[in-house]
Protein backbone atom coordinates (compact mmCIF):
# COMPACT_ATOMS: atom_id res chain seq x y z
CA UNK A 1 0.00 0.00 0.00
CA UNK A 2 1.13 3.50 -0.95
CA UNK A 3 2.76 5.57 2.01
CA UNK A 4 0.23 8.68 2.35
CA UNK A 5 3.15 11.15 2.56
CA UNK A 6 5.39 9.58 0.52
CA UNK A 7 2.74 9.33 -2.21
CA UNK A 8 2.67 13.19 -1.76
CA UNK A 9 5.45 14.20 -2.50
CA UNK A 10 7.03 15.33 -5.68
CA UNK A 11 7.71 12.47 -8.08
CA UNK A 12 4.77 9.54 -6.38
CA UNK A 13 5.74 7.29 -8.87
CA UNK A 14 3.21 8.75 -11.08
CA UNK A 15 4.91 10.22 -13.92
CA UNK A 16 2.28 12.39 -15.97
CA UNK A 17 1.24 12.52 -19.82
CA UNK A 18 3.29 14.82 -21.80
CA UNK A 19 1.98 18.31 -22.42
CA UNK A 20 -0.59 18.10 -19.18
CA UNK A 21 -0.71 21.21 -16.78
CA UNK A 22 0.76 21.00 -13.66
CA UNK A 23 -1.86 20.87 -11.63
CA UNK A 24 -3.15 17.73 -13.53
CA UNK A 25 -0.02 15.64 -13.40
CA UNK A 26 -0.82 13.41 -10.80
CA UNK A 27 -3.65 12.62 -11.82
CA UNK A 28 -22.00 -5.27 -16.90
CA UNK A 29 -22.34 -8.07 -15.53
CA UNK A 30 -19.51 -10.92 -15.35
CA UNK A 31 -20.00 -14.32 -17.52
CA UNK A 32 -22.53 -15.94 -15.03
CA UNK A 33 -24.60 -12.25 -14.53
CA UNK A 34 -23.70 -11.00 -18.47
CA UNK A 35 -24.69 -15.12 -19.46
CA UNK A 36 -27.96 -14.84 -17.52
CA UNK A 37 -28.76 -11.42 -19.17
CA UNK A 38 -27.98 -12.25 -22.60
CA UNK A 39 -30.43 -15.72 -22.32
CA UNK A 40 -33.02 -14.01 -20.85
CA UNK A 41 -32.62 -11.58 -24.08
CA UNK A 42 -31.87 -14.17 -26.41
CA UNK A 43 -34.96 -16.27 -25.31
CA UNK A 44 -37.16 -13.00 -25.72
CA UNK A 45 -35.83 -11.90 -29.18
CA UNK A 46 -36.41 -16.05 -30.31
CA UNK A 47 -40.17 -15.61 -28.64
CA UNK A 48 -40.54 -12.28 -30.96
CA UNK A 49 -38.93 -13.88 -34.20
CA UNK A 50 -41.20 -17.02 -33.85
CA UNK A 51 -44.44 -14.57 -32.88
CA UNK A 52 -43.21 -12.89 -35.89
CA UNK A 53 -42.99 -15.94 -38.13
CA UNK A 54 -46.50 -16.56 -37.44
CA UNK A 55 -47.96 -13.40 -37.97
CA UNK A 56 -45.86 -13.57 -41.33
CA UNK A 57 -47.44 -17.05 -41.99
CA UNK A 58 -51.25 -16.08 -41.10
CA UNK A 59 -50.97 -12.91 -43.99
CA UNK A 60 -49.79 -14.59 -46.80
CA UNK A 61 -46.28 -15.73 -45.72
CA UNK A 62 -44.78 -11.80 -45.71
CA UNK A 63 -42.26 -10.80 -43.16
CA UNK A 64 -42.73 -7.16 -42.88
CA UNK A 65 -44.88 -7.27 -39.90
CA UNK A 66 -42.09 -8.31 -37.91
CA UNK A 67 -41.06 -4.70 -37.86
CA UNK A 68 -44.35 -3.29 -37.83
CA UNK A 69 -45.81 -3.81 -34.70
CA UNK A 70 -45.25 -0.74 -31.96
CA UNK A 71 -47.60 -1.70 -29.22
CA UNK A 72 -48.54 -4.94 -27.19
CA UNK A 73 -46.56 -8.57 -27.45
CA UNK A 74 -43.51 -6.95 -29.56
CA UNK A 75 -43.40 -3.87 -28.13
CA UNK A 76 -43.18 -5.24 -24.49
CA UNK A 77 -40.52 -7.34 -25.58
CA UNK A 78 -38.59 -4.75 -27.35
CA UNK A 79 -38.74 -2.95 -23.79
CA UNK A 80 -37.39 -5.75 -22.17
CA UNK A 81 -34.53 -6.05 -24.16
CA UNK A 82 -33.78 -2.20 -24.47
CA UNK A 83 -32.19 0.31 -21.41
CA UNK A 84 -35.67 2.79 -20.67
CA UNK A 85 -37.24 2.41 -18.01
CA UNK A 86 -39.16 -0.97 -17.72
CA UNK A 87 -36.53 -2.85 -19.33
CA UNK A 88 -34.30 -5.75 -18.17
CA UNK A 89 -31.36 -3.63 -17.91
CA UNK A 90 -33.14 -0.97 -16.04
CA UNK A 91 -34.31 -3.57 -13.72
CA UNK A 92 -30.55 -4.59 -12.58
CA UNK A 93 -29.45 -0.87 -12.53
CA UNK A 94 -32.62 -0.20 -9.93
CA UNK A 95 -31.36 -3.38 -7.85
CA UNK A 96 -27.93 -2.75 -7.74
CA UNK A 97 -28.51 1.04 -6.48
CA UNK A 98 -30.59 -0.63 -3.74
CA UNK A 99 -28.12 -2.84 -2.79
CA UNK A 100 -25.91 0.58 -2.38
CA UNK A 101 -28.58 2.29 -0.24
CA UNK A 102 -28.71 -0.90 1.73
CA UNK A 103 -24.82 -0.43 2.28
CA UNK A 104 -25.28 3.50 3.48
CA UNK A 105 -27.81 2.38 6.07
CA UNK A 106 -25.48 0.51 8.12
CA UNK A 107 -21.77 1.46 7.31
CA UNK A 108 -20.65 4.77 5.24
CA UNK A 109 -17.78 2.39 3.41
CA UNK A 110 -16.62 -0.84 2.43
CA UNK A 111 -13.31 -2.51 2.26
CA UNK A 112 -14.69 -5.80 1.55
CA UNK A 113 -18.21 -7.11 0.14
CA UNK A 114 -19.52 -10.63 1.82
CA UNK A 115 -18.46 -14.16 1.29
CA UNK A 116 -21.85 -15.42 0.01
CA UNK A 117 -20.68 -16.05 -3.12
CA UNK A 118 -17.71 -16.40 -4.91
CA UNK A 119 -17.14 -13.09 -6.27
CA UNK A 120 -14.52 -10.01 -6.76
CA UNK A 121 -14.43 -6.63 -8.35
CA UNK A 122 -12.11 -5.82 -9.98
CA UNK A 123 -11.41 -2.11 -9.85
CA UNK A 124 -9.31 1.03 -12.36
CA UNK A 125 -8.26 4.35 -10.65
CA UNK A 126 -7.34 7.89 -11.77
CA UNK A 127 -8.14 7.67 -15.21
CA UNK A 128 -9.31 8.47 -17.83
CA UNK A 129 -6.21 8.18 -19.18
CA UNK A 130 -3.69 7.27 -22.15
CA UNK A 131 -3.98 3.48 -21.11
CA UNK A 132 -7.97 3.38 -19.50
CA UNK A 133 -9.27 2.08 -23.23
CA UNK A 134 -6.53 -0.14 -23.27
CA UNK A 135 -7.45 -1.51 -20.18
CA UNK A 136 -11.27 -1.92 -21.86
CA UNK A 137 -9.98 -3.72 -24.98
CA UNK A 138 -8.84 -6.51 -22.69
CA UNK A 139 -12.15 -6.54 -20.30
CA UNK A 140 -14.10 -6.63 -23.39
CA UNK A 141 -11.81 -9.28 -24.76
CA UNK A 142 -11.92 -11.53 -21.60
CA UNK A 143 -15.40 -11.14 -20.87
CA UNK A 144 -14.93 -9.20 -17.22
CA UNK A 145 -16.79 -6.16 -15.99
CA UNK A 146 -14.70 -3.48 -14.05
CA UNK A 147 -15.41 -0.37 -11.94
CA UNK A 148 -13.77 2.98 -12.70
CA UNK A 149 -12.90 5.54 -10.24
CA UNK A 150 -12.11 8.46 -12.44
CA UNK A 151 -10.44 12.08 -11.75
CA UNK A 152 -12.91 15.36 -13.35
CA UNK A 153 -10.13 17.08 -14.89
CA UNK A 154 -8.86 14.75 -17.14
CA UNK A 155 -12.07 14.61 -18.99
CA UNK A 156 -10.90 17.21 -20.40
CA UNK A 157 -8.11 15.09 -22.30
CA UNK A 158 -9.27 11.52 -22.20
CA UNK A 159 -13.17 11.63 -22.29
CA UNK A 160 -12.78 9.30 -25.20
CA UNK A 161 -12.56 6.68 -22.64
CA UNK A 162 -14.80 7.59 -20.37
CA UNK A 163 -17.64 7.20 -22.97
CA UNK A 164 -16.37 3.51 -24.09
CA UNK A 165 -16.53 2.83 -19.96
CA UNK A 166 -20.44 4.18 -20.41
CA UNK A 167 -21.06 2.25 -23.55
CA UNK A 168 -19.41 -1.01 -21.94
CA UNK A 169 -22.23 -0.64 -19.06
CA UNK A 170 -19.68 0.02 -16.73
CA UNK A 171 -20.29 1.94 -13.16
CA UNK A 172 -17.79 5.21 -13.13
CA UNK A 173 -17.28 6.09 -9.84
CA UNK A 174 -16.19 9.66 -8.07
CA UNK A 175 -12.13 10.18 -7.36
CA UNK A 176 -12.35 13.97 -7.17
CA UNK A 177 -11.71 16.49 -9.77
CA UNK A 178 -8.04 17.18 -9.03
CA UNK A 179 -7.16 13.63 -7.33
CA UNK A 180 -6.59 15.43 -3.95
CA UNK A 181 -6.10 14.50 -0.67
CA UNK A 182 -9.33 14.87 1.03
CA UNK A 183 -8.48 14.73 4.84
CA UNK A 184 -5.71 18.15 4.57
CA UNK A 185 -9.11 20.02 2.97
CA UNK A 186 -11.67 21.96 4.51
CA UNK A 187 -15.42 20.99 4.08
CA UNK A 188 -15.95 23.66 1.55
CA UNK A 189 -12.85 22.38 -1.03
CA UNK A 190 -13.65 18.79 -0.45
CA UNK A 191 -17.41 18.80 -1.40
CA UNK A 192 -16.08 21.17 -4.10
CA UNK A 193 -13.63 18.01 -5.30
CA UNK A 194 -16.65 15.70 -4.87
CA UNK A 195 -18.97 17.86 -7.06
CA UNK A 196 -16.53 19.61 -9.59
CA UNK A 197 -15.80 15.69 -10.42
CA UNK A 198 -19.53 14.54 -10.65
CA UNK A 199 -20.24 17.68 -13.38
CA UNK A 200 -17.09 16.95 -15.04
CA UNK A 201 -18.60 13.34 -16.22
CA UNK A 202 -21.77 14.15 -16.59
CA UNK A 203 -20.77 16.20 -19.20
CA UNK A 204 -20.04 13.37 -21.24
CA UNK A 205 -23.26 11.22 -19.78
CA UNK A 206 -22.67 9.62 -17.01
CA UNK A 207 -24.99 9.35 -13.91
CA UNK A 208 -24.08 10.66 -10.96
CA UNK A 209 -21.76 8.60 -9.10
CA UNK A 210 -22.95 6.68 -6.35
CA UNK A 211 -19.36 5.21 -5.36
CA UNK A 212 -16.69 7.43 -4.14
CA UNK A 213 -12.63 6.48 -3.79
CA UNK A 214 -10.65 9.03 -1.50
CA UNK A 215 -6.73 9.66 -3.43
CA UNK A 216 -3.65 7.80 -1.31
CA UNK A 217 -6.91 6.32 0.79
CA UNK A 218 -7.30 10.11 2.69
CA UNK A 219 -10.30 10.57 4.07
CA UNK A 220 -11.83 12.06 7.30
CA UNK A 221 -15.19 12.39 9.20
CA UNK A 222 -16.10 15.49 6.81
CA UNK A 223 -15.67 13.29 3.47
CA UNK A 224 -17.95 11.14 5.14
CA UNK A 225 -20.42 13.62 6.20
CA UNK A 226 -20.60 14.85 2.94
CA UNK A 227 -20.55 11.71 1.16
CA UNK A 228 -23.84 10.67 3.08
CA UNK A 229 -25.41 13.89 2.24
CA UNK A 230 -24.61 13.16 -1.37
CA UNK A 231 -25.95 9.41 -0.72
CA UNK A 232 -22.33 8.13 -2.03
CA UNK A 233 -20.61 5.01 -0.70
CA UNK A 234 -17.28 5.34 -0.14
CA UNK A 235 -15.44 2.18 -1.67
CA UNK A 236 -11.97 0.94 -0.35
CA UNK A 237 -10.15 -1.91 -1.08
CA UNK A 238 -9.48 -5.58 0.21
CA UNK A 239 -6.37 -6.09 -2.24
CA UNK A 240 -3.77 -3.21 -3.38
CA UNK A 241 -1.43 -4.21 -6.25
CA UNK A 242 0.32 -1.66 -5.85
CA UNK A 243 0.62 -0.93 -9.79
CA UNK A 244 1.86 2.30 -9.64
CA UNK A 245 4.93 1.13 -8.01
CA UNK A 246 5.59 -0.55 -11.56
CA UNK A 247 6.51 -3.89 -9.52
CA UNK A 248 6.71 -6.10 -12.76
CA UNK A 249 3.68 -8.09 -14.38
CA UNK A 250 4.63 -11.43 -11.89
CA UNK A 251 4.21 -9.06 -9.08
CA UNK A 252 0.71 -7.77 -9.63
CA UNK A 253 -0.66 -11.21 -10.92
CA UNK A 254 0.67 -12.66 -7.93
CA UNK A 255 -0.82 -10.15 -5.17
CA UNK A 256 -4.24 -10.48 -7.11
CA UNK A 257 -4.42 -14.21 -6.58
CA UNK A 258 -2.53 -14.59 -3.55
CA UNK A 259 -5.06 -11.98 -1.95
CA UNK A 260 -7.97 -13.55 -3.22
CA UNK A 261 -11.38 -13.91 -1.40
CA UNK A 262 -15.07 -13.66 -1.76
CA UNK A 263 -16.09 -10.51 -1.65
CA UNK A 264 -12.63 -8.65 -2.02
CA UNK A 265 -12.47 -5.52 -4.05
CA UNK A 266 -8.75 -5.10 -6.06
CA UNK A 267 -7.90 -1.70 -6.45
CA UNK A 268 -5.83 -1.42 -9.77
CA UNK A 269 -4.86 1.69 -11.94
CA UNK A 270 -5.46 2.50 -15.60
CA UNK A 271 -4.11 5.90 -15.52
CA UNK A 272 -1.96 7.95 -13.53
CA UNK A 273 1.46 6.71 -15.06
CA UNK A 274 2.68 4.03 -17.37
CA UNK A 275 0.19 1.46 -16.73
CA UNK A 276 1.64 -0.74 -19.60
CA UNK A 277 2.40 -3.96 -16.56
CA UNK A 278 -1.30 -3.61 -15.74
CA UNK A 279 -2.65 -4.14 -19.44
CA UNK A 280 -0.31 -6.77 -19.29
CA UNK A 281 -1.32 -8.53 -16.24
CA UNK A 282 -5.23 -8.11 -16.48
CA UNK A 283 -5.94 -10.86 -18.43
CA UNK A 284 -3.69 -13.09 -16.10
CA UNK A 285 -5.39 -11.76 -13.63
CA UNK A 286 -8.63 -12.10 -15.00
CA UNK A 287 -8.35 -16.14 -16.12
CA UNK A 288 -5.78 -17.36 -12.76
CA UNK A 289 -9.23 -15.62 -10.46
CA UNK A 290 -11.61 -17.87 -13.19
CA UNK A 291 -9.47 -20.93 -13.04
CA UNK A 292 -10.03 -20.80 -8.70
CA UNK A 293 -13.37 -20.82 -9.67
CA UNK A 294 -14.20 -17.05 -8.79
CA UNK A 295 -16.55 -15.11 -10.98
CA UNK A 296 -15.76 -11.16 -11.85
CA UNK A 297 -18.53 -8.50 -10.87
CA UNK A 298 -18.61 -4.37 -10.86
CA UNK A 299 -18.78 -3.10 -6.99
CA UNK A 300 -22.18 -2.40 -7.31
CA UNK A 301 -23.15 -6.57 -8.28
CA UNK A 302 -20.91 -7.65 -5.46
CA UNK A 303 -22.77 -5.52 -3.04
CA UNK A 304 -25.98 -6.70 -4.47
CA UNK A 305 -24.80 -10.86 -4.46
CA UNK A 306 -22.88 -10.78 -1.60
CA UNK A 307 -24.26 -7.89 1.13
CA UNK A 308 -21.23 -6.15 3.03
CA UNK A 309 -20.51 -6.68 6.18
CA UNK A 310 -21.11 -4.47 9.49
CA UNK A 311 -17.51 -4.49 10.97
CA UNK A 312 -15.57 -2.97 8.40
CA UNK A 313 -12.23 -2.01 9.11
CA UNK A 314 -11.48 1.40 7.62
CA UNK A 315 -8.31 2.30 9.09
CA UNK A 316 -6.45 -0.34 7.88
CA UNK A 317 -6.71 1.77 4.60
CA UNK A 318 -6.15 4.93 5.52
CA UNK A 319 -3.27 6.84 4.15
CA UNK A 320 -2.24 4.59 1.27
CA UNK A 321 -3.19 3.43 -1.81
CA UNK A 322 -5.58 4.98 -4.19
Amino acid sequence: MEDGARALGPDAGRPAAAGMPRALRRPSAEPHHRRRRLGALAGLAALAFIVGVAEGAGSGGTMHHLSAPQSGFLARIRGLAGTGTGSLAAAEQAAENAAINRTLSYTPAVQVAGAQHREIALTFDDGPGPYTQRVLSVLEREGAPGTFFEVGSLEHYFNAGTSQILTDGFPIGDHTQTHAPMSQLSRRDQRSQILQMTSSVGNFGAPFPRLFRPPYGLWNKTTLSILRKYRMLMVLWTVDTEDYRLPGVSSIVHTVLSGAQPGAIVLMHDAGGNRAETVEALPKVIRGLRSRGYALVTVPRLLLDNPAPANQQLSSTSGGGG
